[in-house]
């Protein structure tokens, strides 16, 4: 019998993978009719077109150069282990016609949005939370007045939408974001990471069926540029003020080139040193303490009557490790059409280094999917040398075409033939998750974990963190990014030490002093190097807090005087936002339903002004500019196909061909920018004039730079 077993296919895998997008256009096109007749018959279904229409997008590929020209510039301010990020997003319409943009925007998983600003001349119209259907409903009313309003709704947790109405020809709008996310410690090692696009997401054939499956793939869909088009779309501009509260070392930028400035004392400012990229990877930044790594951080909020609390606490390596007993590993891998180029080189290499370091007395598997799945034994076997060999001959054949049918793979995985409490049952999941029903994977993860541990190791330079942290966090394991092929020995490395060594498991927190509402709930297990981050809210801060647990099977406990925390300006949200995923995570497990969840997401999102599920950000330009009568083009901008992707692998090679080249595609309806407006920021307006002179000012400049130097391009 072959050590194989394939899925039965009679058909080659590409052929299989085109029939697929075939049904899917197919099925989307169907949805996308059905849509526009409910529009037809009610006028407020027009907000759930929009995006909803270019559901082709991922399938298809925009393969001209939009009228809207986005740039955008990023201003960071580092404070201890909490980052504080203003956006700054200029819309210019190239065009002769009045224009309405949205454009698909990532965010950090665990960040909060809080802030909207609109500018329009000299005006700055300042944003305010509503629920999500009236800030809907107010920017629809808006649009069709012919007033300016700008829109930013979530779609997911670490992906938004901007929208702008109303862009009168040859203008220009600054819209600005901001939000407030964690820096994340490991090993010793700080990062801050900035999500810069966003990979095209598959959708399975069994929500193509269901109208709320594919409404909700609809909402995280965009077109995407052709390569050939160049990357001169969306410039990202990025400066990080890093104040890390110690003299920070080995400042690193893993997927950019960067500078670092000595600004005194322990602050540093930190540049791309191009002045700035194409969005197409995730930017990350990467620091340690200069003396000895810290072990615990405390940070304090007072706000209307109540103290917020973030605590960091990583538990020290225990001085001798006891034995690790027998393991049974389960490595998942990915080889679907988005993981083809390097993605895909990179998770072989990360699952051979993985098989390395197999003992004689482990089980295992392999299982690989895309739109089918196969799995390596019928059962794990002994890690022989003739098995692991057999193995690596297995993982060496492998190439990446297909959808992304992750769940059959999970829930493959998640199935425990032989419970055994002595046996450590660890599975390793290899991918770039980039689908769209995340919901079933969490919701599998729930009702069938049991004993098993879930490691996610997020491959390439744009994965769906939101969907991999969330994994590993109701899997209790742990989540890694590969995001270049250079990374791979370091990070898995890393990742297998962990494993070998024991967890700190049954881990409780109690307070002597004040009572707090701690979250999350359900607390994870703790490897090698992993803090536990604890975000609280009471009546006052007294008291000590203790965190308590088993290494292996030895007592372990360790205390903090909360008197000693550091003035914070920004828990109380990040409070919130980890409040709002315990929601989620109590849906996911059926602790809740729908209703309640929403009602209580809503009603969190109202009371912190955060952006959420159910929540969005909306400004209105009392000024009507589009006189009546005037035609409003919509247009979505296109977004950048993440840095590593195979083109010609994910869509066929035959979807890639157009007529123009985009450096021969400035002329028309897609004029070149050859200068930029003058922005005529406010000299005056209270609170904003500091950061956006400094923001809104570098972004123009930077522009301004760019327009020109692609103006003397064209004339040489």
């Amino acid at each position: 019998m072959s050590p194989f077993p394939m899925s039965p296919s009679p058909l080659p895998r590409r052929t299989r993978a085109k029939m697929l997008v075939g049904a899917s256009c197919m099925l989307a096109l169907m949805a996308c009719v059905s849509a526009s007749r409910v529009a037809a018959a009610d006028p407020a279904a027009n907000s759930l077109i929009g995006s909803g229409t270019l559901m082709l997008s991922a399938k298809g590929v925009a393969g001209t150069i939009p009228a809207m020209r986005l740039g955008t510039d990023m201003d960071v301010a580092v404070s201890g282990q909490i980052a504080r990020v203003k956006v700054v997003q200029a819309f210019r319409n190239t065009s002769s016609k009045w224009m309405e943009a949205s454009y698909l925007y990532p965010l950090p998983d665990d960040g909060a949005v809080d802030t909207l600003k609109m500018v329009v001349g000299q005006r700055v119209i300042i944003g305010h939370v509503k629920r999500r259907e009236e800030a809907r409903k107010i920017y629809e009313t808006a649009k069709a007045s012919g007033r300016k309003a700008g829109l930013v709704e979530e779609e997911r947790a670490n992906m938004f939408r901007n929208s702008v109405a109303n862009v009168a020809p040859g203008e220009t709008v600054l819209i600005a974001i901001e939000y407030q996310a964690p820096v994340h410690l490991a090993g010793g090692e700080f990062s801050l990471r900035l999500p810069l696009v966003v990979g095209p997401r598959y959708v399975p054939p069994h929500g193509l069926t269901n109208p709320a499956a594919l409404a909700d793939a609809a909402a995280v869909d965009a077109p995407l540029a052709d390569p050939k088009l160049g990357k001169s779309l969306n410039p990202v501009s990025i400066t990080v003020h890093l104040a890390a509260g110690f003299r920070p070392a080995n400042i690193i930028s893993p997927y950019h080139q960067v500078t670092v400035a000595d600004d005194g004392g322990d602050m540093r400012t930190v540049r791309l040193a191009s002045g700035q990229v194409p969005a197409d990877r995730d930017f990350e930044l990467r620091w340690r303490s200069a003396s000895a790594d810290p072990t615990v951080g405390l940070f304090r909020q007072p706000l209307d009557g109540q103290d917020y609390l973030m605590a960091s606490i990583t538990p020290p390596a225990p001085d001798k490790l006891p034995p690790v007993p027998p393991r049974e590993m389960l490595f998942v891998i990915d080889n679907s059409g988005s993981m083809g180029g390097a993605s895909m080189d990179e998770a072989k290499a990360g699952l051979l280094h993985g098989l390395d370091t197999l003992r004689p007395d482990d089980s295992f598997n392999i299982i690989r999917f895309d739109d089918t799945m196969t799995q390596l034994f019928v059962q794990p076997m002994k890690a022989t040398p003739d098995q692991i060999a057999t193995a690596r001959r297995f993982v060496n054949g492998l190439q990446a075409s297909g959808g992304t049918e992750m769940l059959p793979a999970l829930k493959a995985a998640l199935a425990d033939r032989t419970p055994d409490a002595k046996m450590l049952r660890q599975i390793v999941f290899l991918t770039d998750g980039d689908l769209s029903n995340e919901k079933e994977m969490m919701q599998a993860i729930v009702q069938h974990g049991g004993r098993s541990r879930i490691f996610m190791v997020g491959i390439g330079s744009a994965p769906n963190n939101f969907l991999m942290a969330r994994m590993a966090e109701a899997g209790r394991g742990t989540y890694t990014n590969i995001g270049s092929g250079e990374e791979v020995a370091a990070r898995m490395t890393d990742l297998l030490d962990k494993l070998q060594r024991p967890a700190v498991h049954d881990i409780t927190v109690t307070v002597n002093g004040a009572p707090l509402d701690l979250l999350p709930h359900l607390l994870p297990d703790l490897y090698a190097g992993e803090p536990l981050v604890l975000l609280g809210r009471g009546g006052a801060l007294k008291g000590r807090l203790t965190v308590s647990g088993l290494i292996g099977e030895t007592p372990w406990a360790q205390s903090v005087d909360l008197g000693d925390a550091a003035e914070s300006p920004s828990i109380a949200r990040l409070w919130a936002s980890r409040k709002i995923a315990d929601v989620e995570a109590a849906r996911a497990s059926s602790q809740t339903n729908d209703a309640t969840a929403d009602e209580t997401i809503a009603r969190i999102g109202l009371a912190y002004s955060l952006v959420t599920s159910q929540t969005s950000l909306v400004a209105v330009d009392e000024t009507p500019s589009r006189a009546p009568g005037e035609t409003l083009t919509k247009e979505e901008l296109p977004l950048l196909l993440p840095a590593g992707w195979d083109f010609d692998i994910l869509f066929g090679g035959d979807a890639g061909k157009v007529a123009m080249d985009a450096e021969n595609n400035l002329g028309g309806a897609a004029a070149p920018i050859d200068e930029m407006q003058g922005l005529n920021l406010p000299q005056t307006a209270t609170g904003y004039a500091a950061w956006l002179m400094q923001g809104g000012m570098a972004l123009a400049l930077g522009l301004l730079g760019l327009f020109a130097a692609r103006r003397r391009k064209v004339r040489a």
